[in-house]
């Protein structure tokens, strides 16, 4: 089939109708004379669904119908929020052997016909009916070797992929485009205003999550890319330590850098999705390094993990630049850590922070590994109809066809352009690399925990709190802290988005050193479980869906 072909086939996707939907729903069914409540599938969580799966109320089947009726109300429609590029057109079929073995030998795991939605740089087979295209339709058709080594992980233990959701392009390693846009997706917006920035890369994983079009969603992180979404759109997310998730099988940007992460409605949820998608992966040998065996992050999960801590504010960096309403906000939630039994260290600041603001070595790395990284992805499919098999193919292929990849106010190419232009692995990218671990880790995270004697550190989830984390390698987990006022000024964030905006979320992030998810996670989780702000506010009206379970069982 030729590339025009492809490209009709992908926007069909894009604008089919997924399936049908029942507007009008009650709370309750009755079983026998006795009402039973099904969960709000806006908030509901993966242990509420698996007790409900086997129990017998509902299946995989209801749940995927359910999801996809959801994504129909709201994606293209309505406030068209352009979450999902593409829906996996093998779930239904997936879900019902999953139900027939959960009958006959029970439940894998926690995940077990749970629906999980991927970014669409997560590789799946593409005889399953999905393309992986990082949102451009240089990709659009390709076909990879094997799943990724995450989703791997994810089928053995019996998770269904929902789809693949919409990303800034390319991981926001194109240009200077906006936030949440693709050539495929189109403009991805927050689901707690009208066009408000969702945050990028990962936007439509923030996205989906936070309304409950899936129970889980993968994010991918080289700097910012699984916090900012999560922060912006009132979810818990974990950026893990690069190393701790495979990225075989992802379309890269720095092996140095990415990280796969889960991006949920609640700490539980995030240690439950890590447990299983973290562990060594022979394709992938970052992972080889780490620690053994893989913690199980549900037991992190401990109201009093504050109680007896050292918790740091690095002010400087952090900060400083934190716009007036979050600080304030900020300031509350170390009140209520210092409640929680921590002591706070106040301020605790990376002792060369002002070297870190200065270096420029971080985009010596990532641009020279793109280019050699992106090379390799194309060069490794076993087809692609676009043609497309280098980095400056792709930028050719972009300036060929405006209409597809470059409409108006979404032409920046400039991130690729400076990634083509280098030359490899030279002495000067070693240099930066080594700088780099120096600057985030050894004089940066690790220097200012073991100078002020911390257990972690903590700052607001938005701005520049993934900068250090991001050139050490080094984990972020990220829960709900407030909401914008209603009377914020809106400000512009892009061609077709605001931000600040009325009601839009922000999020408080806990960091540490390399592999400290488990200590990280319980902090999150007592501050979470203290605070409860996600209840806070919900999605605007439009942009909630309606579709619950009951809309679906029988039909």
């Amino acid at each position: 089939m030729g590339f025009l072909k492809f490209v009709v086939f992908g926007i069909c996707i894009l604008h089919s109708t997924i399936c049908s939907q029942a507007i009008v729903r009650p709370d309750s069914i009755d079983t026998g004379g006795k009402a039973t409540d099904f969960p709000d599938l806006y908030e509901a969580s993966v242990t509420e669904l698996q007790d409900g799966l086997d129990a017998g109320l509902f299946t995989s089947v209801d749940l995927i119908k359910a999801y996809f009726a959801r994504i129909d109300e709201v994606n293209l429609k309505g406030p068209v929020l352009r979450a999902i590029i593409e829906t996996n057109p093998s779930a239904l079929e997936q879900a019902a052997a999953l139900d027939a073995e959960r009958k006959v030998s029970g439940k894998r795991s926690m995940l077990h016909g749970i629906p999980v939605l991927l970014k669409d740089n997560i590789a799946t087979i593409a005889s399953e009916g999905m393309n992986t295209t990082a949102g451009s339709f240089s990709l659009l058709g390709s076909i990879v070797p094997e799943d990724a080594g995450v989703v791997k992980r994810l089928r053995a233990a019996g998770a269904i992929i929902l789809g693949k959701a919409n990303l800034s392009e390319f991981a926001h390693f194109r240009g200077g485009l906006a936030s949440g846009w693709s050539g495929r997706g189109g403009q991805c917006t927050n689901a707690f205003f009208p066009s408000a920035d969702p945050c990028g890369s990962s936007s439509g994983s923030g996205v989906a999550s936070s309304i409950g079009l899936t129970t889980v969603a993968l994010g991918s992180e080289t700097d910012g890319s699984i916090t900012c979404p999560t922060s912006q759109n009132n979810l818990a997310g974990i950026k893990p330590t690069v190393g701790l998730t495979s990225r075989a099988g992802v379309i890269p940007i720095s092996a140095h850098q990415d990280t796969i992460g889960p991006m949920v409605r609640s700490v539980t949820d995030a240690a439950i999705v890590l447990s299983i998608m973290a562990g060594p992966d022979p394709n992938d040998n970052f992972t080889l390094a780490q620690p053994s065996p893989v913690p199980d992050y549900a037991l992190a999960l401990n109201k009093s993990a504050f109680a007896g801590k050292r918790i740091g504010v690095p002010r400087r960096g952090f900060t400083d630049r934190t716009q007036v309403n979050v600080l304030a906000a900020f300031e509350n939630a170390l009140d209520t850590i210092r409640g929680l039994g921590a002591t706070i260290v106040d301020p605790a600041d990376l002792p060369d922070i002002d070297e870190i603001r200065r270096s420029s070595n971080e985009s010596i790395v990532t641009d020279t590994d793109f280019k050699v990284q992106l090379n390799e992805w194309y060069e490794s499919l076993i087809d692609n109809p676009s043609g497309v098999r280098s980095l400056a193919d792709l930028i050719a292929f972009n300036d060929a066809h405006p209409d597809l990849e470059e409409p108006t106010n979404f032409t920046s190419q400039s991130t690729l352009i400076a990634s083509e232009a280098t030359n490899g692995f030279t002495p000067a990218y070693f240099q930066a690399l080594a700088f780099d671990k120096d600057l985030g880790a050894t004089r940066g995270i690790d220097a200012a925990l073991e100078a002020f004697d911390l257990d972690a550190l903590v700052t607001p989830g938005t701005g520049s709190v993934s900068g250090v984390p991001a050139i050490a390698g080094y984990p972020i987990v990220t829960v709900p802290l407030g909401f914008y006022p209603d009377n914020v000024t809106i400000g512009s964030a892009g061609p077709l988005t605001v931000f600040p905006a009325p009601g839009v979320p922000f999020g408080i992030s806990f960091l540490g050193t390399a592999f400290s998810e488990f200590d990280l996670v319980g902090f999150a989780f007592a501050y979470e479980q203290a605070t409860m702000t996600r209840l806070e506010r919900r999605a605007f009206e439009a942009a909630i869906p309606k579709t619950q379970l009951i809309d679906v069982i029988g039909k």
